[in-house]
């Protein structure tokens, strides 16, 4: 067979114009797609991503603001909730490490059961006004990091509280509503049900030796028509909402009692014992402190070294469920006279994780998986290292560990889990009645693992 190779190539080098052509055409429709998603990329980015997304949680949403607190005003390891038309107070607190003094305001916002804005008037809901002044704050004394401290109490002359449930309040700076500081959750409770409450070791038996089992069951004088529905139960581990259980139905019903003893719905993991560490003096080593050390401007404190509980029995040690307190040994207000150090965590691991990070959490950091509280892996001393600008005091924490793509927290990776760890059960039952529009607290009961 003849042919005509001149012609052939002829053909080729045609084709191959016409596609360096069409690549080029391409390739410029690409960029000016890529350069336009770049320009119009803050409108693509999630509202929870926002500095100022509103969270219906406890949250800091600057970086100057630190140690935010809220409980029963009174004593500080209190949950934050407060019965209806009595005389009791929720306290707020936290510090402006700008230490100058801000206009700032408050605002106080019904919520549902899950945390969700309730479809009311703050006229259904608040007797008062609705934006008020947060004007308590003092100065820090003697420290090295300035700071100024602001508190709260409510209800108060300029806000009471009309109805029970959730509420959450929201702190700003002038009159601007989304230059948010803080937010913080508390509850408001009119007891007209009573709760009858036991935790064990868990019935099921492939998670007998890791869970612990929440039953209780509720009665009320209050005429309930459709119970499946309008009654709402959430069981909180010491008072952590992220791994609360919710969505419970009574599986017995008897004269207005309602029994919620559930053999799988209502299990806990257990977890371990709190790691902790008492800050409230620099001037010693208290326990598990291994050096304290001051590098201008700050003090640093090297916790001991924490080794990995997983495979181990367990140890029992008081703690406080993950709480903390602030507290200086040497000065006379605590809310003043602490002062701010750096605190370093490490914890031995012989390889980085590749599918997950690893968080330090406790009630001191809200439970949050946020960069400021991801370990680092030192690959030179083959562990995970953390530092963090903590308030002096008495602390709780523990390691979770969080897999890449998913927001759930396995605080059993590190430390393992044993039936016998002490925790604190927060029952809370909640009534919407058919014809109302948003969800009370009738009643709460608090029951612990260890009492039995």
């Amino acid at each position: 067979m003849f042919f005509d190779y001149a012609y052939i190539i002829l053909i080729f080098n045609r084709l191959r114009r016409w596609l360096l052509a069409l690549l080029t055409i391409l390739l410029a429709f690409n960029i000016n797609l890529i350069a336009n998603k770049r320009i119009n990329l803050s409108d693509s980015v999630p509202d929870f991503y926002k500095e100022n997304y509103l969270r219906y949680s406890n949250f800091i949403y600057k970086d100057n603001i630190k140690t935010l607190l809220i409980y029963k005003s009174g004593w500080e390891l209190s949950n934050p909730i407060i019965e209806l038309n009595s005389n009791e107070q929720i306290k707020l607190s936290f510090d402006d490490l700008d230490a100058d003094v801000k206009n700032l305001r408050y605002k106080i916002v019904h919520c549902n059961s899950d945390w969700t804005p309730s479809d009311i008037s703050y006229y259904d809901y608040l007797e008062g006004f609705e934006e008020n002044i947060l004007g308590d704050y003092k100065f820090s004394f003697n420290t090295f990091q300035k700071f100024t401290h602001y508190n709260l109490l409510i209800p108060n002359d300029d806000v009471k509280f009309k109805i029970s449930g959730n509420y959450l309040i929201k702190v700003y700076d002038g009159f601007d509503e989304e230059n948010l500081l803080v937010t913080a959750r508390f509850l408001c409770v009119e007891k007209k049900a009573q709760i009858d409450a036991t935790c064990n070791r868990a019935m099921m038996p492939d998670i007998a030796l890791t869970h612990q089992q929440v039953s209780f069951k509720v009665s009320t004088p209050i005429n309930i028509p459709n119970p499946q529905n309008e009654l709402k139960t959430v069981i909180l581990q010491n008072f952590r909402w992220d791994n609360c259980i919710s969505g419970l139905k009574p599986l017995f019903i008897s004269n207005n009692e309602y029994n919620y003893n559930n053999t799988e719905g209502n299990c806990f993991t257990a977890g371990t014992e709190y790691h902790y560490f008492d800050i409230k003096s620099i001037r010693y080593q208290a326990e598990r402190i291994a050096g304290i050390e001051y590098r201008k401007p700050f003090y640093y404190v090297d916790l001991v070294q924490d080794s990995p509980l997983r495979f181990k029995n367990y140890i029992f040690n008081s703690d406080l469920n993950g709480k903390y307190v602030v507290k200086i040994q040497e000065g006379e207000d605590s809310e003043t006279d602490a002062d701010y150090v750096f605190v370093n965590y490490t914890l031995p691991y012989d390889y980085p994780l590749i599918d997950g990070n690893i968080y330090v959490i406790g009630g001191f950091n809200n439970w949050q998986f946020i960069p400021e509280n991801k370990m680092n892996y030192n690959f030179e001393k083959k562990q995970y290292e953390l530092s963090l600008k903590l308030k002096q005091g008495y602390y709780n924490y523990q390691y979770a560990f969080v897999k890449d793509g998913t927001n759930l927290a396995d605080n059993t990776f590190i430390d393992g889990s044993h039936y016998e760890t002490e925790n604190e059960y927060l029952i809370l039952v909640y009534l919407r009645e058919n014809s109302s529009r948003y969800d009370k607290l009738i009643g709460y009961q608090v029951v612990n693992s260890n009492v039995k």
